[in-house]
């Protein structure tokens, strides 16, 4: 495998074709080599991409070296806990998390559908607590969302001037504060469609702690993350 110099250490990479015709990506895998992504077609002078992003790398391997990952070899994050995943047979596929012994048992005959269960699962549990939070805090915030949904997204959270909110299949991996602060930066959106001085008056006015769950939500990767381009 290749390698570059990242300040003091030396970084293992990867290159892949991608389906932007445009733009070339950059990824950190959970054991910290880097994916570059290339456009479909055309040629990139991969060593110059990587230098001209060089700082963005290195601020972002610092990042990931302090952070948890949601989903990572055999490691699954549930509500801000780190459990081991330990694979048993069985004729149906599900999991069965055991938050007090520290794992998760995935039932399966095929390792390969772990990444698809997690999704699934993910999926249910993280529906059923945003709608649950959603209609909790809105009143405190004092707006009414016209929809909520959890969706396959980059981001932990999103809203639209029509007033949907859309949070990220991943939310149930974070503890409940995160969890929580995810939501009402959601909900005060509806209030501030931005991120002004205002915004943040409104947001601290409901979650007077923001900017600490702020940094600490930027020290969990979800699955899957691509640098900008």
């Amino acid at each position: 495998m290749p390698t570059f110099d990242l300040g003091p250490r030396r970084v293992e990479y990867a290159v892949v074709r991608g389906t932007s015709r445009r733009y070339t990506y950059f990824r950190f895998k959970p054991d910290l080599t880097l994916e570059v992504i290339l456009p479909r077609g055309g040629t990139v002078d991969v060593e110059k991409a990587i230098r001209e992003r060089s700082h963005w790398l290195k601020r972002e391997f610092e990042r990931l070296s302090r952070t948890k990952n949601v989903l990572a070899d055999d490691l699954v994050m549930l509500n801000g806990e780190i459990l081991r995943i330990v694979f048993t047979g069985g004729p149906e596929d599900r999991l069965v998390p055991d938050p007090h012994g520290g794992t998760v048992e995935v039932h399966t005959k095929d390792k390969l559908q772990l990444k698809e269960l997690v999704r699934r699962w993910f999926l249910r549990e993280s529906s059923t607590y945003a709608v649950r939070k959603v209609t909790q805090l809105a009143p405190k915030v004092g707006v009414k969302p016209s929809r909520v949904d959890v969706r396959e997204i980059s981001k932990w959270g999103y809203c639209t001037r029509g007033g949907r909110l859309s949070f990220s299949w991943q939310l149930i991996a974070l503890p409940e504060r995160l969890r929580e602060y995810v939501v009402l930066h959601e909900l005060t959106h509806l209030v501030e469609f931005n991120h002004s001085a205002e915004f943040r008056r409104k947001l601290a006015s409901v979650c007077p702690d923001f900017r600490d769950r702020e940094r600490e939500l930027d020290l969990i990767a979800p699955y899957e993350r691509l640098a900008p381009p």
